[in-house]
């Protein structure tokens, strides 16, 4: 019955055709036409009104709640005539996913009639239930009470659905008595934190006119596409978004010949659709390809402020599975889905910069006497080997240990990469003074008829966890499941602290005599002098590195764990509080959260691992047992002699995988953990190697097993036929 499932599926899937692809429209016509962008509040609101909310958008000014009536009669004026009966306060809880309440406009009147109606109090106020999502202890199950406020700075929208159309306001979502409980409103302050800092030190550098600064995001996006009729026969993949078993196929991705391949029909027809979704939400996707393992993609926006690519990258993941559905497909966003083969990431492009200095960390032609530059730089430098382990925790979950140090993603020792023009410049300032940057040089291909072209001033470094691309630092460890939000915080909350102790460096050597290019090479030799451990250009892959960056005093995380006990370290907690960015208690609620969430995803794994191994496998494999016994058997009477091999193997590798299976269910009974440290390693140290044991024989016999008797979809059939 199983197989004949299976053989349906392949059927199914062979026989389908791509959904035709929509009649392209132009790209202008398209951008933003479901987002209320600025244009449109400024062509129906009052100019007095709209020059408020416009500085307060583009300035991080307070917002004058005076205004928000009429906002809210504009914002409800567009979204009914594009067909919204229903409005959604939207925000990020702490589950890396979006949550909405929707209500309608409706406002029945005295005499039973009813008019459409939104008002400025709740446009700006909301109130979702506070007890119900995770808090970390901040809030108990009787006290409920909870808000969602209106950040201004990231526009409202209008999603689509064949079920209707919803405006939606993004909002931070905050419990009565003040704490954040939702991933928007640190990213908030360490955004303002940042800038203020960073707005010091470019004051400090003679500049007479400084806008605020802010963090910029661009998240790649990878992710797979397999065909909704093989995953809903996959219990794991449904429930857990990876599958807990399968053999790999014999062929992977050796051949390298998937990377930027020819995108498959059905694909690209899917990706055409998802682009317009966004196009229409004013996301600016940038990039598609083929990525490395068979069945992988990935699209890439262009840079945005962080708290709006945030946002956006939230909608991103929606899109990619609602849009999915409609193709037949279902979207992993899993780190690791299938064993073997490479897992799926979302690398996070972080640059700083405002409107009147531009990118503080562009290097340009002459980095060596760029001292801006370098100043930002070594703070990001300095940052990172201060906090090396908040970077590691922040993408710390049960889903992204598998790829972390796994010859496949960054390793979990957090380290920076300069590229070779950089890494000699800051050698040249720890030596003393910095005179020279190597150049960039061209490239010339010896053919004619193909352009000379400039080459980058040093190479990529794919091994490396955060690494300098040019113009910005990419950060690889980010799981493709995650919020950026987490990252984007810590991020931007180093950075803070690193910038402000550069100002008071530079505030106190000029206050004993120094002229400022004396004191910034001064705190840039401090930096190196006291930081340069942090700095790697290597193969982050290599068993040696673990040895250097052990004698450097760098962290080796491995697991999360392991990493997630840092945001209860004492000099975390006292970074985030001085900083502005989470009190104690948030920082732990954070924690508390985290380590629930890890023991849970394992905890649901694991029971999983068991309910499948006993009436799926384990009846397929008796099944075939039994058959092949029998031939054997019968064979034997007639004389002929067939090899008992086989039936051996199968037996012995069903007995052990049973008793592997009762050695995880005891192991599951255990519930008496002092604390939650204990329990994650628990979970880690114990739990999951029992699991990878079950999986090790399970797969094992599919490998043995007919494959007319084998119940669940395999490697070969979901990652090849298409």
């Amino acid at each position: 019955m199983t197989h004949e499932l299976r053989v349906q599926a392949v059927h199914q899937v062979t026989d389908r055709k791509p959904l035709p692809p929509k009649m392209p429209q132009r790209l202008e016509a398209l951008w933003a036409t479901d987002v209320f962008t600025l244009s449109k509040m400024q062509a129906s609101l009052p100019k007095d009104v709209f020059r408020s909310v416009k500085q307060t958008v583009q300035t991080g000014g307070k917002l004058d709640v005076s205004v928000a009536g009429a906002v809210a009669a504009a914002m409800k004026d567009w979204a009914t005539s594009k067909g919204a009966l229903y409005y959604a306060h939207v925000f990020y809880p702490m589950t890396n996913a979006t949550a909405e309440k929707h209500d309608g406009f409706i406002s029945v009147q005295s005499d039973g009639s009813v008019i459409t109606e939104f008002t400025g109090k709740v446009l700006v106020q909301g109130e979702p239930d506070g007890s119900s999502f995770p808090n970390g202890g901040l809030r108990s199950t009787f006290e409920a009470r909870g808000y969602t406020a209106w950040d201004v700075t990231s526009p409202a929208y209008v999603m689509e659905t064949d079920n209707g159309v919803t405006l939606c306001i993004p909002t931070v979502f905050i419990s009565w008595t003040g704490e954040a409980l939702d991933k928007k409103t640190p990213l908030l302050r360490s955004i303002a934190a940042m800038s203020k800092a960073a707005v010091r030190v470019l004051t400090l550098l003679g500049h007479a006119e400084v806008a605020p600064v802010n963090s910029s995001c661009g998240a790649e996006q990878e992710y797979f596409l397999v065909d909704a009729h093989f995953a809903h026969s996959r219990p794991d993949l449904l429930l857990t978004g990876r599958t807990l078993f399968g053999k790999p196929a014999a062929k992977g991705q050796q051949f390298d010949d998937h990377y930027f391949g020819a995108i498959p029909e059905r694909v690209q027809v899917f990706m055409q659709d998802v682009e317009e979704r966004m196009y229409r939400l004013g996301i600016p996707a940038k990039t598609r390809h083929n990525e490395v393992a068979p069945g992988q993609f990935e699209l890439a926006p262009f840079f945005e402020a962080a708290n709006v690519a945030s946002d956006h990258q939230q909608l991103i993941m929606t899109i990619l599975k609602m849009t999915a559905k409609k193709h037949g497909f279902v979207c992993l966003l899993h780190e690791k889905p299938f064993a073997g083969i490479n897992g799926s990431g979302k690398h996070v492009n972080w640059s700083v910069g405002n409107s009147t200095q531009g990118n503080l960390l562009d290097p340009g032609d002459t980095p060596h006497s760029n001292m801006q530059f370098l100043l930002f730089c070594g703070a990001v430098i300095r940052g990172v080997h201060k906090y090396g382990p908040l970077l590691r925790a922040v993408v710390a979950t049960a889903s992204n240990d598998h790829r972390l140090g796994a010859n496949e993603a960054p390793p979990a020792i957090i380290s920076v990469y300069l590229g070779s023009q950089l890494e000699n410049v800051f050698k040249q300032i720890s030596a003393g003074q910095p005179e020279s940057s190597d150049h960039a040089g061209v490239m010339d291909l010896g053919v004619a008829t193909l352009p000379v072209f400039p080459k980058d001033p040093g190479d990529r470094n794919r091994t490396s966890p955060f690494a300098f691309t040019g113009n910005r630092f990419e950060f690889r460890a980010v799981g493709s499941n995650q919020s950026v939000s987490g990252p984007l915080v810590a991020m931007n909350t180093i950075l803070a602290d690193s910038l402000t102790w550069v100002a008071d460096e530079l505030d106190s050597k000029m206050a004993a005599g120094a002229d400022l290019n004396t004191a910034a090479h001064a705190v840039l030799k401090e930096v190196m002098d006291k930081h340069s451990n942090v700095v790697f250009g290597g193969n982050g892959y290599s068993e040696e590195w673990h040895t250097i960056a052990a004698e450097r005093g760098l962290a080796n995380l491995r697991t999360t764990a392991d990493a997630l006990p840092v945001l209860k370290a004492d000099y975390i907690e006292e970074l985030f509080d001085r900083v502005g960015v989470l009190t104690p208690v948030e920082l732990e609620s954070r924690f508390d959260v985290y380590a629930e969430q890890y023991i849970l995803a394992i905890e649901v794994e694991a029971k999983l691992v068991i309910s499948m191994a006993k009436t799926m496998i384990y009846p397929a494999a008796v099944r075939y047992l039994s058959e092949l016994s029998s031939a054997i058997a019968n064979l034997k009477e007639i004389g002929i002699a067939l090899e008992q091999e086989t039936a051996e193997k199968v037996a012995a590798l069903t007995k052990s995988m049973t008793d592997m299976i009762s050695k995880l269910a005891a192991a599951m009974d255990k519930h008496d953990f002092a604390t939650p440290e204990e329990h994650m390693q628990y979970s880690s140290q114990t739990i999951r190697p029992l699991m990878d044991k079950v999986r090790e024989y399970a797969d094992a016999l599919e490998a043995e097993v007919a494959d007319d008797f084998w119940p669940l979809p395999t490697y070969q059939e979901m990652l090849f036929v298409k």
